[in-house]
C-alpha cells in the first residue's frame, strides 16, 4: 500500500476512533446510573448459561467465565461499553478485596501442601498408607470419614481432605475425579446438617427469628433429603464399588495408571518438587492436626469476637472470611517453626514454600474470582434471584402440597445458575416461609412449627435444593476448591459429579413429592426411610446395570 493511501486509511481510523468515542460518552452521560432493562427478567440467567455452555463446548473454563461476565456487565449496562468495562473493573476489584480472607486461606494453604512435600512428609504418607490401607475402599472410607471429621466447615474440608488423602488415592489408582467428587459430596451435604457449623449460623440467621431459628434449622435436617441421601449414596457406592458415565471411563482408565484421562494438568508441576527422601509420616500428621486446630480455633476466635459467649454461639457467630485465613496463618507459623527444628530443609527451601504454594493455588484463585464476579452481576445486577421469587410466588396456591418439589427444583437452578447455595436459600427461605406458615412469616410460632408438617418439608427442600445447586455448579467456589484439593482440572470434575449429583436429585425430587402427599398421615421418620430405601433401590440397579453391560461389552 503506498504512503498516500496509508495517511488517508489513518485519518479514516482516527476519525472512526473519535466518533465511537463521542457516541460512547454520550451513551454513558445519559444511561450511566440507569437500571437495567433485563432486570428481574429471564434474561438474567443469560451470564451463567453462556459460561457454562461455552465450558462445555470449547472445554476451557477462564475463557468461558470471562465471556459469560461480560454478556452480563453488557445486559446490566443496557449495553454501553464505558459501564460494561467499568462494571466489570469495579466488579472485579470488590469480589478480590471483599473475599481476600479466603483467597489469603487458599495461598497459606498451598504453602502448607508445598511445605509438606518439601520435608517428605506426603511421600512418607503415601507410602504408609499404600502398605497399610489395602483396597480402594479402604482409601475411599477413609477420605469419606476425614470428611466427615472435618465438616465444620466446607472450604477447609474440601481443600484438607483432598490434600491429605491424595497421596493415598493416588497409590490405590483412585481418579483425581473420583478424589473431588468425594471431596466436594461431603463437604457442603456434611455442612449444611452440621449444627456445629458456620452453615448452622447462616440458615438461622436468614430465618432471622431468635427464638426459633435454630429450632427451625434442626427440625429441617431430616427432610433435607439431598445431603442426607448423598451421603447414602456415597456409602452404597463405596460398598457395591459402583461406578457409571463419565466417572467409570476416568476409574477405568486410572486403574491402567491414567489418574487424569484427559491431557489437562493444571496441578502437574506439584509432582516435580524436589522433597527430602528422609521425611517421616509424622512431617505430614504433625502439621494437618497444626492447620485443623488453627483453622478451627480461628472460626471459634472469630465467633467470639461475633459476640459467642459459649462454643455453640461461637459456631453461630463465626465469620469463614476472617477465622480461616487467621487461624491457618497462625498454623503456618507454627509449622514454620516445627520444620525449622526438624531441619527437614534449610530456610532457603522453607521460603521458597511461600511462591511455590502461591503458584500451585493460581488456577483456584483465577476462577474463583471470575466465579464471584459472575455470580454477582447475575444476582445483583441483573436480579435472578427476584426473577425466580415470582416463579415460586406464582405457584404456591395451586400446587401446594407438590410445593416442595416444586422449590427443591428451583432452589437446584437457582443455585447452579448463581454458583452459591448461602444465596440462594437466602433468597427463597423467607419466601417459603411465608407461604407455608399460617397467616404468614410474621405469625411463625413454635404451634406453627408442630401444627403444620409441611413447613419443614418446605425448608428441608430450600436447603437440600440450594446445595444440589452449588454442588453442581461449574462457578461455586466450594466446587473449584474441590477441584483444587484433589489436583483435577476443574471441567473433568464437574463433567464426572454432574451424573452422580443428578441422579440423587432425581430421588430426592421423587421423595419430596412422596413426602408432600403423605406427611399429614406418616411420621416424618417413614418418609425418610422410604428415601434412604429408594437410594439403596436404585443403586443396587444400577450396579447389576453395570456389571451386565460390562460382562457383554467383555463378551
Amino acid at each position: 500500500m503506498s504512503s498516500a493511501r496509508m495517511k488517508k486509511f489513518g485519518k479514516l481510523l482516527i476519525a472512526l476512533f473519535a466518533l465511537v468515542s463521542i457516541m460512547v460518552t454520550v451513551a454513558f452521560a445519559e444511561d450511566g446510573e440507569a437500571v437495567s432493562r433485563f432486570y428481574g427478567t429471564v434474561w438474567s440467567l443469560v451470564p451463567p448459561v453462556v459460561a457454562i455452555v461455552l465450558a462445555l463446548i470449547t472445554k476451557e473454563v477462564y475463557s468461558s467465565l470471562f465471556i459469560g461476565i461480560i454478556a452480563g456487565f453488557l445486559l446490566q449496562a443496557n449495553f454501553n461499553p464505558v459501564d460494561t468495562f467499568n462494571l466489570f473493573i469495579t466488579n472485579l476489584g470488590e469480589n478480590i478485596g471483599g473475599n481476600a480472607g479466603i483467597l489469603i486461606f487458599l495461598v497459606i494453604l498451598g504453602t502448607m501442601v508445598a511445605l509438606m512435600i518439601r520435608a517428605g512428609g506426603s511421600k512418607a504418607y503415601g507410602d504408609w498408607a499404600v502398605a497399610h490401607i489395602k483396597s480402594k475402599s479402604g482409601a475411599l472410607w477413609a477420605t469419606f470419614i476425614l470428611a466427615i471429621v472435618l465438616g465444620v466447615d466446607d472450604y477447609f474440608n474440601n481443600l484438607t481432605t483432598g490434600n491429605v488423602m491424595r497421596p493415598v488415592t493416588d497409590g490405590h489408582k483412585i481418579s483425581r475425579a473420583k478424589l473431588a467428587y468425594m471431596c466436594d459430596a461431603t463437604a457442603a451435604p456434611v455442612c449444611i446438617m452440621m449444627p456445629v457449623s458456620s452453615w448452622a449460623a447462616a440458615v438461622t440467621g436468614v430465618i432471622n427469628n431468635e427464638d426459633l431459628g435454630f429450632q427451625i434449622f434442626l427440625r429441617a435436617i431430616p427432610y433435607n433429603y439431598y445431603a442426607i441421601l448423598t451421603m447414602v449414596f456415597i456409602i452404597v457406592m463405596t460398598a457395591l464399588n459402583v461406578d457409571y458415565g463419565p466417572m467409570k471411563t476416568h476409574e477405568d482408565n486410572a486403574a491402567k495408571g491414567d489418574l487424569y484421562t484427559t491431557p489437562e494438568r493444571p496441578f502437574a508441576g506439584v509432582e516435580e518438587m524436589k522433597f527430602n527422601p528422609d521425611g517421616k509420616v509424622i512431617d505430614l500428621i504433625i502439621p494437618v492436626i497444626i492447620l485443623i486446630i488453627g483453622c478451627v480455633g480461628g472460626l471459634i476466635y472469630a465467633g467470639y469476637l461475633g459476640g459467642g459467649t459459649n462454643l455453640l454461639s461461637m459456631f453461630a457467630n463465626t465469620d469463614a472470611f476472617f477465622g480461616l485465613p487467621f487461624g491457618s496463618g497462625i498454623a503456618l507459623i507454627v509449622n514454620f517453626i516445627y520444620f525449622a527444628v526438624r531441619r527437614s530443609m534449610k530456610f532457603t527451601d522453607l521460603m521458597d514454600c511461600l511462591p511455590e504454594g502461591f503458584k500451585q493455588m493460581v488456577p483456584a484463585i483465577l476462577i474463583l474470582c471470575f466465579a464471584w464476579t459472575i455470580g454477582g452481576v447475575t444476582r445483583y445486577g441483573l436480579g435472578a434471584p427476584e426473577f425466580v421469587a415470582g416463579i415460586v410466588e406464582s405457584m404456591s396456591g395451586s400446587l401446594y402440597s407438590m410445593l416442595p418439589a416444586v422449590v427443591f427444583i428451583i432452589a437446584c437452578f437457582l443455585g447452579f445458575a448463581t454458583g452459591t447455595s448461602w444465596g440462594t436459600f437466602g433468597i427463597l427461605l423467607p419466601i417459603v416461609l411465608e407461604v407455608f406458615t399460617p397467616g404468614g412469616f410474621d405469625n411463625l410460632t413454635v404451634d406453627a412449627l408442630n401444627d403444620v408438617p409441611i413447613l419443614m418439608v418446605g425448608i428441608g427442600a430450600t436447603l437440600g435444593g440450594a446445595v444440589c445447586g452449588d454442588h453442581c455448579s461449574p462457578i461455586s467456589d466450594t466446587t473449584i476448591m474441590a477441584s483444587s484439593g484433589a489436583q483435577c482440572y476443574h471441567l473433568n470434575h464437574v463433567a464426572t459429579q454432574l451424573p452422580y449429583a443428578v441422579t440423587v436429585a432425581a430421588i430426592s425430587f421423587v421423595n419430596y413429592v412422596i413426602t408432600g402427599l403423605l406427611i399429614k398421615f406418616v411420621p416424618e421418620i417413614v418418609c425418610l426411610l422410604i428415601a434412604i430405601a429408594s437410594t439403596v433401590v436404585v443403586m443396587v440397579v444400577i450396579g447389576k446395570m453395570n456389571h451386565s453391560l460390562t460382562a457383554h461389552s467383555v463378551r
